[in-house]
């Protein structure tokens, strides 16, 4: 039991680098201080919750994979798409059963289990993971292009295509309509949030 704490404890300070780690697509577009690749993480896990809730499956487990769905980075980085079309990444099935060799049994099928399934996306909450993580790209562009940078229309366009949940491709309208800001100025002006 005390290698597999050994090895849990170090799975938890691996998963950490994800905060360090930037997202190297928006270093590609001339960002100059891009999300982490944690950020990302955060918010695809929630996208993928309110997804799931509005197309009748499990919230709670499409944000669990939403969660894990880029741990894999941690040992073969953000590869840029360019990158991809160079490179043949190991798969993330692969890299994490390697990652979690050695944990607690039930750590180790509940974190394989997770990325399996959406890396799969035969169940309705690994395509509700999936939406959200090009969703929450989008929205990342979107406010990224408000802050002046103008090289994010790619982003916008391949995230937009990828969608295929009807909520999803709602969510990317109504994101491309309003502005990262709407829902403040509906709070200033003492209205409820859209």
């Amino acid at each position: 039991m005390a290698e597999e704490l050994t090895g849990l404890t170090g799975l938890l300070y691996e998963i950490g680098l994800l905060k360090r780690y930037k997202r190297t697509g928006w270093l590609v577009a001339g960002v100059r201080d891009p999300e982490s690749v944690a950020d990302h993480s955060f918010r695809t896990a929630l996208i993928a919750g309110v997804i799931a809730a509005l197309e009748g499956g499990n919230p709670e487990r499409a944000a669990f994979m939403g969660l894990f769905h880029d741990t894999q980075e941690t040992r073969i980085t953000d590869i840029p798409y360019i990158g991809k079309r160079y490179l043949k990444p190991t798969p993330n099935e692969q890299v994490t059963a390697d990652q979690v060799r050695g944990l607690p049994e039930p750590v180790a099928r509940m974190v394989g289990d997770a990325v399996g399934e959406y890396e799969e996306k035969t169940s309705l909450e690994a395509v509700c993971a999936r939406d959200a993580d090009k969703l929450e790209c989008l929205l990342q562009a979107v406010e990224y292009r408000e802050q002046g940078n103008h090289n994010v229309q790619p982003w916008i366009d391949s995230s937009l295509a990828a969608l295929t949940t009807p909520t999803a491709k709602r969510l990317a309208d109504e994101a491309l309509r309003t502005g990262s800001l709407t829902w403040m100025t509906h709070v200033l002006n003492g209205h409820r949030t859209p």
